[in-house]
């Protein structure tokens, strides 16, 4: 028997697409744009997904929709669409496909208020019926994969993640990612991969495991018990992009400090670059936290409410460098890169 490690650095056929390896980056909303889908692609992600994007802005052209399409240096490139109707999910979908997204992924399993509220995400759990409607017309828009992304159900009363699978299987999507949790749970308590073997059981494409899989030791145990033929790394891979090619054993790893934190730096600049000064300032704050907890836990107050507040980017980056160097012990980084 192959071990772990062997399997996890498999590639995965989709249909036509072939995965790289079975240790994926999920679709991240507010998190995996495009900076930082690059970083976790070149560090060896097996596929990564863009984040949510709303299938009528992207009809109606809403430019931010349309930016997040972009999968520069990404290649397969995986787009994933939400929405409610079915004539917007399949326009948006060949919108997707016609900006070169190799596979097209449904968004089922967003449990936010504002995506649920719209009859969105995995508020399309409680009417199968509506979502194989939108499913169908997707299938049919494109010549491309289409994959799902749901969770086990609403809540404990209504786990039909089996059965929305096996009808998906039908309409002819071609992969299945299960986040082991209800959309009434969010991200409370350990996600179920006992309930994801039941949707294992009901289809034969590829399936897809994910919740609170961050080690080798739970990725063993996640696919023993789930049956599942890869795993997908969401908010483990916050302040770590290079996690989903560490867990699979990609050779792109940055493996030290010195490595890592110049990593760090270079999300950083490409925040910056992609977005604007001003913008790229705000959008890295959460980033910045994240990596501090990983590579700079010891960081001062002080320090880390500057990063926090300053809109000045090059008084953020000269900041963030001196606190990455310190924790490392380190000379400056900054002076080797000038």
């Amino acid at each position: 028997m192959q071990s772990i490690d062997a399997n996890l650095s498999q590639p995965l056929q989709i249909g036509p697409v072939t995965a790289r390896n079975r240790v994926f980056l999920a679709p991240l909303s507010g998190i995996s744009d495009l900076p930082f889908r690059q970083l976790a692609w070149r560090h060896g992600a097996g596929l990564v997904f863009t984040e949510m994007v709303a299938s009528r802005e992207l009809v109606i052209d809403h430019p931010e929709s349309h930016a997040r399409l972009r999968g520069d240096g990404i290649d397969p490139h995986v787009v994933q669409l939400a929405g409610r109707e079915a004539r917007w999910m399949g326009e948006a979908a060949k919108i997707a496909e016609d900006a070169g997204a190799a596979m097209i992924d449904i968004n089922m399993g967003c449990p936010a208020k504002k995506v649920t509220g719209g009859y969105s995400g995995s508020a399309l759990m409680r009417d199968p019926d509506h979502a194989l409607g939108l499913i169908e017309a997707t299938v049919k828009a494109v010549s491309v994969p289409v994959t799902l992304k749901m969770r086990l159900g609403w809540d404990h009363d209504n786990l039909n993640a089996p059965l929305i699978a096996a009808r998906a299987e039908a309409a002819g999507v071609q992969m299945i990612t299960i986040h082991g949790r209800t959309r009434m749970q969010f991200y409370k308590g350990r996600a179920d991969w006992d309930a994801i073997a039941r949707v294992r059981e009901a289809v034969t494409v590829p399936l897809i495991a994910n919740g609170d899989v961050t080690s080798r030791a739970d990725i063993a145990e996640c696919l023993r018990r789930s049956g599942a033929d890869a795993v997908m790394v969401g908010r483990g891979a916050q302040g770590q992009p290079w996690i989903c090619g560490e867990l699979a054993g990609s050779p792109d790893v940055p493996v030290d400090r010195r490595a890592r934190n110049a990593v760090a730096l270079e999300h950083y600049r490409a925040m910056v670059a992609h977005y604007g000064d001003d913008v790229g300032v705000r959008h890295a704050r959460k980033h910045i936290g994240w990596y501090l907890e990983t590579l700079a836990p010891e960081t001062p107050a002080d320090r880390k409410v500057t990063m926090m507040t300053s809109y000045s980017a090059d008084e953020v980056l000269e900041i963030f460098a001196e606190v990455l160097e310190t924790a490392a012990g380190l000379p400056s980084m900054m002076e080797s890169a000038a």
